[in-house]
């Protein structure tokens, strides 16, 4: 029995080293089947964009900001004493002129009065006379010592006291002729009527509100916008040395241009609740085109950079590195330069420091762009372009627009 066992259990111990064996093998022959199957690995296709070569030109150097149309003069006309308003000379919405009449307050009451002030003048005239008189006499007496010295002073008294009585008519008379040219109102200044506040048949006193009409002047205008203080150091340096920095106005929508002007003055205090400061432009208006308390856009040009290396914005980034573009070099491979950006206009932005012109940047398929990437530029171009206008944006900054006659 024990001899007959031997082969069995050997025959036992070798079945697990025959399976592995197996295993090894098939294992093998399935690696070498899949590597004979796998395609030769060829190195990343060069990744297509588009180019475009730096260039130098002029960029005007601007400030962007949301304003509001202030009239120089809005004047409410309030009555200045009291009287029924018979008579109305104007029309709603009328452009009037300085000194025109406006409306009529019932004049009769002050006619009289001043009649009676005409008497009153009258008859202190000749009680002045009177007195002048009997001083001349009164002299001629006291000369001779005929009457007592005192009699003669009291007379030169009631003279002067006669005097001041006519001062006083008249300057009642003068009242009266001030308050009969009341009653006849006219405009303070020019411009345009608004909507009529009263009608003829009511009783007005003086100052009474609403008043009798609003006048707003319409031309020339003013502008007022807001800048942050940030900007504000650029501006000053400009006004302080003399300049007289051009404004350009744009209606809400930024669709169209309505007036030109230039900075008129820069308010004395800053509003810390906003850290911003408020710029008037004076604005002539000649076509009415600003309309009073109109919300506007404002571009204010504040200096022009010449010779900057300009670029289409599109090729500035922004990342870990701060603002770079991707350069590219000869071998068709990009490298990450680092930058910084000047002011920007939609399509263009100046490069301060970190790019010459005549480099090429990419501008278009950036997204799966790293350092040292190839590439196969699609179209090399400039920054090349029409003319470009300045626009307006809604927030406040500075902006710039490239003057595209002056680039090379």
């Amino acid at each position: 029995m024990s001899i007959a066992s031997t082969p069995q259990k050997k025959s036992k111990r070798r079945g697990p080293y025959v399976i592995a064996l197996l295993a090894i093998v098939l294992i093998a022959v399935v690696a070498l089947h899949l590597l004979r199957d796998r395609k030769p690995i060829h190195g990343a296709a060069a990744q297509v964009v588009s180019v475009a070569t730096a260039t130098l030109g002029t960029m005007p150097e601007t400030l962007s900001a949301l304003g509001t149309v202030t009239p120089i003069a809005t004047v409410t006309v309030l009555p200045q004493l009291s009287g029924y308003l018979t008579a109305v000379g104007y029309r709603e919405g009328q452009d009037v002129e300085k000194g025109q009449f406006l409306a009529q307050i019932d004049p009769r009451q002050f006619e009289i009065s001043k009649q009676q002030a005409e008497a009153q003048l009258a008859k202190d005239n000749a009680s002045l006379a009177q007195a002048r008189a009997d001083l001349a006499r009164f002299a001629q007496l006291n000369e001779h010592k005929s009457i007592a010295e005192q009699t003669y002073v009291d007379q030169q008294f009631l003279v002067q006291q006669d005097e001041a009585m006519v001062k006083v008519d008249r300057a009642n008379i003068a009242q009266f002729d001030l308050d009969l040219a009341y009653c006849h109102i006219t405009a303070p200044v020019s411009g345009r009527i608004g909507l009529r506040l009263i009608d003829p048949g009511n009783f007005v006193t003086a100052s009474s509100q609403p008043g009798i009409a609003v006048i707003t002047q319409m031309k020339p205008t003013t502008v007022e916008f807001t800048v942050p203080q940030n900007a504000l150091e650029s501006v000053l340096q400009r006004v302080n040395a003399g300049a007289k920095l051009p404004v350009t106005i744009y209606s809400s929508d930024n669709l169209k241009q309505l007036a030109t002007g230039e900075l008129y003055t820069i308010n004395n205090q800053m509003a810390t609740a906003t850290g911003t400061v408020t710029l008037r432009a004076s604005v002539p208006n000649d076509n009415e085109a600003l309309f009073p308390n109109e919300f506007v856009n404002v571009t204010l040009l504040v200096d022009t950079l010449q010779n900057a290396v300009l670029v289409p914005t599109s090729a500035v980034q922004t990342g870990a590195p701060g603002e770079y573009v991707y350069l590219v070099n000869d071998n068709n491979t990009v490298s990450v330069r680092t930058v910084t950006a000047g002011p920007a206009s939609g399509p263009y932005t100046a490069i301060v420091s970190g790019l010459e012109a005549g480099q090429r940047v990419v501008v278009d398929g950036l997204d799966r762009l790293s350092d040292g990437a190839h590439i196969k530029p699609a179209a090399a171009s400039g920054t090349q372009a029409p003319r470009a206008h300045a626009h307006a944006h809604p927030a406040s900054g500075i902006s710039a627009v490239p003057d595209a006659a002056s680039h090379p």
